[in-house]
């Protein structure tokens, strides 16, 4: 209640949770009722963390008619309040998660799949420290084609790429100046931004911590930030994995390092290869990634990003220093050193994805797993073992995974498997602009 006390203008407050597709679901309640939200957390049904892409029930589900669509508790997550500064009124967000009426977690929501992870790193005696770097679109929706905004400060529409172009970043520096203020009070730790290799496209990393869950809070809250921010300006903030079919898509990249109960990046052995720990990571990672492209990929425009040549890996290998590989070690020095995982799109739920990758790095450390010897040069070259290539292959592979039932639970992988078959087969009914539609603002 601090936070409100020190914020007497805040008369409303939005509490909300990620549901499995990284939606925001929730409830607007007075503020004069906060501290009732607080105490005693507020409840919704289990299903609407396993809501579609379009909000709707899925079908056949158990947690619906044949259970009575019970509730399930909500009660505030360690992140407690912050500003919403993208609605005009001053309001205060509270995230929220999921647990059963006796306060055992849900193993359906995504942020106590991801906590379930963490406890397998911390009965181990390992900490994982995660950064994400998160590209996304600024775009014009206002019209019949989408279209690169016009610069608030120019009045013109950038038609170029302008890879790392400060001219292309300056164009829209009310909006960053903007999101850089917003960040700070949201305490979302953004670093560096720079503009990408489409039009419109932009990249802003997020600090390491070694703590996933904030770091994955971090991400999500990141995407809720940039998408409502943008409509104050005129235009839509989109991680949407592919919006142009000519142009390279969006990614979240992940970074993580592991250390022991010393404080010891375990992946560092005081050379330039890494510890026989970060191969033993890497292995588990590539084992696991046929069965977590669902989710890196959760939807079917997901797919249109992964393909040769377009700057995101389609090939299940690893290298150092290698931007075509799906796994890359970067140069640094050696307490720095880490694994680079570049195959999620901007469109995934950072709880799962951060979930996912963790999960199967733990995995190879476990099993001590070593991978295949290091690739060099043109990954798309190499006839590496292939992704999934599309939507319905990456649902089978993720229900039929022994890697992915080390990660997460039965009854998030039947929900998670229940709802993209949903998509899947009511996706097939729209056009490619009811798509686009769809997917800009949602995801």
């Amino acid at each position: 209640m601090d936070w409100l006390r020190e914020h007497p203008d805040v008369k409303t407050i939005r509490v909300a949770a990620a549901d499995l597709n990284g939606v925001a679901r929730g409830k607007r309640v007075p503020a004069r009722f906060a501290d009732k939200v607080l105490t005693e957390g507020t409840k919704f049904p289990f299903s609407v963390l396993n809501m579609d892409i379009w909000g709707e029930d899925i079908e056949d589900s158990p947690l619906v008619f044949q259970a009575g669509d019970p509730d399930g508790l909500l009660l505030p997550t360690e992140r407690g309040f912050m500003p919403m500064p993208w609605l005009e009124a001053p309001t205060g967000l509270l995230p929220i998660w999921m647990f059963h009426l006796d306060g055992r977690p849900y193993e359906g929501d995504p942020r106590q799949a991801l906590a379930r992870v963490v406890d397998r790193y911390k009965a181990a005696g390992l900490t994982p420290v995660v950064a994400t770097e998160l590209e996304f679109f600024l775009i014009d929706d206002s019209g019949g084609q989408l279209r690169v905004p016009p610069s608030p400060r120019s009045g013109k529409r950038r038609t170029g790429a302008e890879t790392l172009s400060l001219r292309a970043l300056d164009a829209f520096d009310r909006f960053f100046t903007a999101l850089y203020q917003a960040c700070e009070a949201m305490d979302i730790p953004a670093d560096t931004a720079i503009s990408e290799a489409a039009p419109g496209q932009f990249e802003i990393n997020l600090m390491h911590q070694p703590d996933p869950l904030k770091a994955a809070d971090d991400a999500w809250l990141f995407k809720l930030l940039v998408k409502g921010l943008a409509r104050q300006y005129g235009f839509a903030g989109s991680f949407m994995a592919k919006p142009y079919e000519e142009w390279n898509g969006s990614g979240m990249h992940m970074h993580f390092s592991v250390l022991d109960r010393r404080g010891r990046n375990v992946f560092d052995d005081g050379g330039d290869e890494g510890s026989a720990v970060l191969r033993h990571a890497v292995a588990g990672c590539l084992a696991a990634m046929p069965g977590s492209t669902l989710v890196f990929a959760p939807h079917e425009n997901s797919y249109d990003r992964l393909v040769p040549n377009a700057h995101a890996p389609t090939g299940i290998g690893w290298a150092y220093e290698n931007r075509t590989s799906a796994i890359r070690i970067p140069s640094s020095g050696p307490k720095a050193r880490r694994i680079e995982h570049r195959v999620a799109g901007g469109d995934v739920n950072p709880y799962l994805t951060v979930a996912a990758v963790l999960g199967a790095a733990l995995n190879g450390i476990e099993d001590k797993a070593e991978p295949p010897p290091p690739i060099r040069g043109n990954a798309y070259e190499q006839g590496l073992e292939q992704l999934p290539g599309t939507w319905g292959a990456a649902i089978d592979a993720f229900e039929a995974s022994p890697e992915i039932r080390r990660i997460f639970p039965a009854h998030l992988i039947e929900n998670f498997v229940m709802t993209k078959r949903q998509e899947l087969h009511y996706m097939a009914e729209l056009s490619d602009e009811e798509t686009v539609e769809l997917y800009l603002d949602t995801v």
